[in-house]
């Protein structure tokens, strides 16, 4: 049996020896990536549980809970994906004014504890 593997664009060939470089690595780009909204000091917490409400549909009391959460403890992972969705959610959340970063995901689920993270966008 053959195995053949299709080479991304961030793959290359060695031109001396016809094999992939040391530093060719075969990656998935599903990874999950992690949404993150920061603390700041405009955006008043009512508005950053609508924005939640509003843009990822969830409910009342998940997105007050993780307003709260943004707001106690500075930061909250509010979504997880891939990394071009959860970098559409950041710009998204640009356009409403909240401080937003993407990560990558380190372990399973969203980081809040409930194993889940993604809104009907996402």
């Amino acid at each position: 049996m053959t195995l053949s593997v299709a080479l991304g664009p961030d793959t290359r060939e060695s031109s001396q020896t016809g094999t992939l470089t040391s530093s060719d690595v075969l990656t998935a780009p599903d990874i999950p990536w992690n949404l993150v909204i920061w603390n700041d000091p405009v955006n008043l917490m009512s508005y950053v549980s609508y924005v939640f409400r509003s843009y990822f549909g969830y409910s009342e009391a998940k997105a007050t809970k993780l307003m709260l959460e943004v707001h106690k403890k500075g930061r909250s992972i509010v979504a997880h994906g891939s990394k071009e969705q959860v970098e559409q959610h950041a710009v998204a959340m640009h356009g409403f004014g909240l401080w937003a970063t993407v990560e990558k995901a380190t372990g399973g689920g969203d980081g809040t504890g409930n194993g889940k993270g993604k809104g009907k966008r996402g």
